[in-house]
Parts: C-alpha cells; structure tokens; sequence
C-alpha cells in the first residue's frame, strides 16, 4: 500500500523552485546562451545610458542654481580682478556648452575636475571620503537583509499557526513603526537614548567600531522593517501552497521544509526589494554622515551645494549614481542566477 510518506519527489512539483531546478538541467540540455547574453547587454545598455543621463542633468541643474561660486569661494572682500581671474583659470568664463564640452572631456580620462572652494582635485577628495560611505551602506544593507528574512519568516510562522496572536500584534506594531518614522528621527531617538540617557555608545565619530552602531542601526532599521513585511507577506503566500502542505504530509523536518521549499521561492521577491532598498540606503548615508559626523562623500557634498561649487557636487553625484546603478546591475544579475526565468521574460 502506498503511504504519504513514500510519495515520489514528483509530488512536489507544483514547488517553483524544484521546477526551476528541473528546468535547469533541461537548459544543461539545450541551453540558450543567447537569452541570458542578451538580458545581459541590455542591462549594460541601460546602466550606460542612465549614467549618460545623469552627467547631464547633474551639469545643466547645478548650473541652474543662482549664485556666483567664484564671489562665493573668495569672499565679498575680494577684487573684480581676482574674481575674474579665477573664473578665467577654472574656465568658467566660457559659454555653458563649453565648460559642458570641456566637462565630458575630462571625465573621459577619469578627471572630475577641481574644487572651487578648496583647489582639490575631486577624484582626491571623493577616494579619501568614499570608504566611510561604503563601509556605512554595506554594514547597514547587511544588518537590514539579514534581520529581515529571520523576523518576516517567524511573523508569517505565527501568523499561520494562530497560536500567538499577540506576539504577532507586537511585531506587526513595531514593524510599522519602523516603517512610518523617518531615518533622521529614528537617529536622533536613537542618540537621546543609547547617547544621552544611558551612555552605552558614541553619539557621534568613525574608526571606533562603537561608534558605527547607532548610524548603522539608524540607516538599516526602516528598510529592514520593510523588507521584513515583504517577506512575511511573501511567506505566508508560500506556506498556502499545496507543495508545502505535501512536504508537511511527508513529515519532513520544520528546518527542510523551510529552506528547502520555502525560502527558495521567497528569494525573488526579497532580492528585488532589497536592490531598491540598498539603492535608497546609499543616498540616504548623506543625511546619516551629516547628524554622526561621519568623513563620507555627505560630509563634502552639503557644503558644496550651499557654496555651488560645481565639480564636487557633479563628482560626488556620478559616484553615488554608479554606486546605485552598480547595484542594481548586480542584482539583476543575481536574479537572474537564481530564477533565470527572469530574463526570458523580458524577451
């Protein structure tokens, strides 16, 4: 007689991610590389072309400011002739399609030009800022991805079983609320409590790895509560599935059923989600840097918008676009690794 238990592994193929396997070894088969090469080039097309964009308009909308950068630079104390001087030597007396010529030409060699303000080559002054800013947006993605995927698979859990209502009332509530108040609030919380009140960390500085906590926690909570709701919405559609009920039947240990058939197809989702977050957490290290006194790219960037100093604003702009871009990019490649139906769909 045939038993639940000794149902074949074909029973489970309504599983997408055992389907997906199968199919993988049918693309060993017969694979098309020209799908996965052309997804590929149009994914490197678009990071280009977007790139192209922003040079542009970072150039066009920061000349747009009203304002003197060279008066701003100087001083209200310094002479017309020295003004004109200067502007004469930066190259900002030329026509504006001139500088934007002289501009792209520039960056074709790997030149971002110099500082107005300081007289610093900006490649200089961005790669002694940048590893903060990485380091700051790596650690906070890290901590947000992982925390994420072990709150939202336990609140989907305990959400199906019934049983703890009001734990899940508890996580859903705190959750929410990481969600609706904004990073610069939640820092300045976090400061007046662990800073202030009860002294456990730094309020503010970099190189201590103490003192990267609160900035870190303040950049990746929101995101890793929104990420975590994705997840558990994800989930609790996966535990509905017949193929989980089929691998419960198969009394199949709590821990396969899973990572070997629920986290699997929770993937995609959570990827998806988490490129965009991390895009979002990057730009965002601007205002973190700012209220910790972080020496990131943020740290030359505010001044350098209030004083319209060009070259810096349209460095430290390019960088953090191809920082967001890259990621992106990376992600899809991902994706497209782990359910390559994701390239086929885009024809």
């Amino acid at each position: 007689m045939t038993t639940i238990s000794s149902l074949p592994a074909a029973e489970l193929a309504d599983d997408p991610s055992a389907a997906q396997a199968s199919r993988a070894g049918g693309r060993r088969r017969g694979f098309r590389p020209s799908t996965r090469a052309g997804f590929l080039l149009r994914r490197f097309g678009r990071l280009l072309l977007s790139l192209a964009v922003v040079v542009v308009a970072s150039f066009f909308l920061v000349h747009l400011v009203p304002g003197d950068p060279v008066r701003a630079a100087l001083g209200v104390q310094a002479s017309p002739e020295l003004v004109a001087a200067t502007r004469a030597e930066l190259g900002l007396d030329k026509p504006l399609f001139s500088q934007f010529v002289d501009y792209i030409g520039g960056l074709l060699r790997g030149d971002f030009g110099v500082s107005i303000r300081t007289g610093q080559p900006v490649s200089a002054m961005i790669a002694q800022r940048f590893p903060a800013t990485a380091v700051l947006g790596v650690l906070s993605f890290l901590v947000a991805l992982f925390a994420a995927l072990p709150i939202g698979i336990g609140a989907a859990v305990s959400m199906q079983s019934g049983r703890r209502r009001v734990q899940d009332a508890v996580i859903s509530g705190v959750l929410g609320m990481l969600i609706a108040v904004p990073g610069f609030l939640l820092a300045v919380g976090l400061i007046a409590l662990f800073a202030v009140q009860l002294g456990w960390l730094p309020a503010a500085g970099w190189g201590d790895p103490r003192e990267a906590i609160l900035p870190v926690l303040a950049l990746a909570l929101g995101p890793m509560a929104y990420l975590a709701r994705i997840v558990q919405v994800e989930m609790v559609t996966v535990l509905g599935m017949t193929y989980m009920t089929t691998a419960r039947a198969k009394r199949l240990p709590s821990r396969l059923v899973y990572l070997r058939h629920a986290l699997p197809n929770i993937v995609t989702a959570s990827l998806t989600v988490g490129g965009l977050l991390l895009s979002g957490m990057i730009a965002g290290t601007v205002f973190m840097e700012t209220i910790f006194a972080i020496p990131g790219m943020g740290g030359i960037m505010v001044p350098a918008v209030g004083a319209k100093d060009y070259p810096v604003v349209q460095g430290v702009v390019i960088v953090y676009a191809l920082i967001i871009l890259g990621v992106n990019l990376v992600v899809d490649l991902v994706l497209v690794t782990v359910d390559p139906r994701s390239s086929i769909a885009e024809g």
